[in-house]
């Protein structure tokens, strides 16, 4: 399994009149939180675009738990608890101040050659990165 977790402070820009983080705001927050991951292993999402590959969200799943507020920092905890194929799962929980679980998620990605527009599956030095992770 991997996790990672990033920090961030919400803007008041992210929220809604209320200073509750706007609901739309939190796919941003998980695209951060995985493009983060990616840095974490060695190879930023950009390095992976330019090698020809780029990976659209096929599913998203949320859970609303808590509300998160203006100013307030946040810790998105970043899983992958699957070895990729042709997909990629991110599972995500978001903490607040005081530690309480607001929010979790799921992201299903899936692998697409940028050059032939086809599905494929997880290149090889991305799957060199991540297998070490889920070894015994």
């Amino acid at each position: 399994m991997i996790h990672t977790t990033h920090t961030l402070r919400v803007r008041y820009a992210e929220t809604d009149p209320m200073k509750y983080v706007y609901y739309g705001n939190y796919a941003t927050y998980f695209e951060i939180a995985r493009v983060e991951l990616f840095r974490s292993l060695g190879r930023s999402y950009e390095e992976i675009e330019r090698l020809g590959f780029w990976l659209p969200v096929s599913e998203y799943q949320i859970k609303y738990l808590k509300p998160a507020f203006y100013d307030e920092v946040l810790e998105i905890h970043t899983f992958i608890k699957k070895i990729p194929g042709v997909r990629i799962e991110f599972e995500y929980e978001i903490y607040n101040e005081k530690k309480q679980k607001i929010t979790t998620a799921k992201t299903t990605l899936y692998f697409l050659n940028s050059k032939t527009n086809k599905i494929c599956t997880c290149p090889d030095f991305l799957m060199e990165l991540i297998l070490p992770h889920f070894k015994e």
